[in-house]
C-alpha cells in the first residue's frame, strides 16, 4: 500500500469532501457520509485555514448526526503541527455527539510527504470522545500517545515511515478492553522507527486487548524480528488476522513463521511487499492454504545493491 489516494471511505461510510467556501455542491444528509475537512497544505492569502473550514462545516452541517470524520491536509502540515486542530475538535465534543470515527491526517504524498506530516499528543481525541469507536493517524513525526483507557475503541491505526518507540510503548501499555483491530505501521529508524519487539510486550503477551482479533506490524525495516518474536507471541492464538506485509521480510523471518507456534487458525495471513524467495513463498502457502488461511504474498521485491557491496531493502512507505 502507498498514500497516493485519499481515503475513500471510513467507518463503513464514502467520503464526501466538505465543499470550499463559496461553492454550490449540495450536501448529503450528515449521517450519510464520513465528512473529510481539509484545507490546502500550501496556502496562499487568500485560502481558509483549517480551522475556518471547521467552523463553516459545524455551521452548515448538522453535526449532531455527523458518524465519521475525516481530517485532511493543513497549512504547512511539514511545520505546523496538529495541536491547533487536535484542540479544535476537542473544543466541538459538545456538538460532535454522535461521532465514532476520526481519522487525523488524510493526506497524500503530493500533499505532504508521510515523514514530513507534524502531528502532536492525540490521546485527548480518545478522552473528548469517549464514544468512538475507529480513530486512525497519518503521520510519525512529534507524535505522541501515552497510555490512555478508552473502553470503546473497537479499531486503532496508526501509519507512519517511522513510529517512536515511545509511541509503540503507550499504545501498547493502553487500556483498551473493546480493541478489536490494531495496524502499527512501525517505518525505519531513518524517520524516527527505532521501536524494538521489546517494546511491544504487553501487546504480544497477550495481557493488553483481551477482544484483539486482528494485529498488523507492518511497513517496518525490522521485520524479519517482528516475525521472530510474533511466531511465539501467545497474542497470535487468539487472532483471526495477521497482517506483517508492507516491510523487509526475507526467508529469515519467513522461517521463524513457519517454525513459531501453528498459524493454521488463521483466516488471513498479510506478507505482500517482501523480500522471500519464490521457494519460501510457497513453502508458506503450501503449509496454510491447505487449512483454509488467505496467505497474501504479494509481488516479491527485488534488493538493491551498490557498488559498496551492500545490498538494501526497503520498507513499502518511508519518506
Amino acid at each position: 500500500m502507498t498514500i497516493s489516494s485519499h481515503l475513500q471511505e471510513l467507518h463503513g461510510l464514502p467520503v464526501f469532501d466538505f465543499p470550499e467556501l463559496g461553492s454550490s455542491v449540495g450536501l448529503p444528509d450528515a449521517a450519510t457520509v464520513a465528512w473529510r475537512v481539509s484545507a490546502p497544505t500550501y496556502c496562499e492569502a487568500d485560502d481558509e485555514q483549517w480551522e475556518q473550514v471547521f467552523a463553516r462545516f459545524l455551521a452548515d452541517v448538522d453535526v449532531r448526526q455527523v458518524r465519521a470524520l475525516v481530517v485532511g491536509g493543513w497549512d504547512e502540515a511539514y511545520e505546523n503541527s496538529s495541536a491547533e486542530i487536535v484542540t479544535a475538535l476537542v473544543g466541538a465534543n459538545n456538538r460532535l455527539t454522535g461521532l465514532e470515527a476520526l481519522f487525523l491526517g488524510d493526506m497524500t504524498f503530493e500533499d505532504c510527504e508521510i515523514s514530513w506530516i507534524q502531528q502532536s499528543d492525540v490521546t485527548p481525541l480518545l478522552a473528548a470522545y469517549p464514544g468512538l469507536r475507529e480513530f486512525g493517524v497519518r503521520g510519525g513525526s512529534n507524535l505522541a500517545f501515552p497510555a490512555i483507557e478508552h473502553t470503546a475503541l473497537h479499531t486503532l491505526v496508526v501509519e507512519s515511515g517511522g513510529l517512536g518507540s515511545d509511541v509503540v510503548r503507550g499504545i501498547a501499555g493502553s487500556t483498551l478492553p473493546a480493541l478489536e483491530n490494531l495496524e502499527l505501521w512501525l517505518g525505519t529508524d531513518q524517520y524516527g522507527g527505532d521501536s524494538t519487539p521489546a517494546d511491544l510486550e504487553p501487546l504480544l503477551a497477550g495481557t493488553a486487548f483481551p477482544a484483539l482479533r486482528s494485529l498488523g506490524l507492518r511497513n517496518s525495516d525490522a521485520q524479519d524480528g517482528i516475525a521472530a518474536a510474533v511466531a511465539g507471541a501467545p497474542v497470535v492464538g487468539r487472532l483471526e488476522r495477521l497482517d506483517l506485509s508492507m516491510g523487509t521480510l526475507t526467508d529469515e523471518g519467513a522461517a521463524a513463521l513457519l517454525a513459531g507456534q501453528p498459524l493454521t487458525h488463521l483466516g488471513h495471513l498479510g506478507l505482500a511487499h517482501h523480500y522471500l524467495s519464490e521457494e519460501m513463498s510457497e513453502r508458506i502457502v503450501d503449509a496454510l492454504a491447505p487449512h483454509g488461511v488467505r496467505v497474501d504474498v504479494g509481488d516479491r521485491q527485488v534488493p538493491e545493491s551498490y557498488r559498496d557491496g551492500e545490498t538494501y531493502r526497503y520498507v513499502a512507505v518511508a519518506e
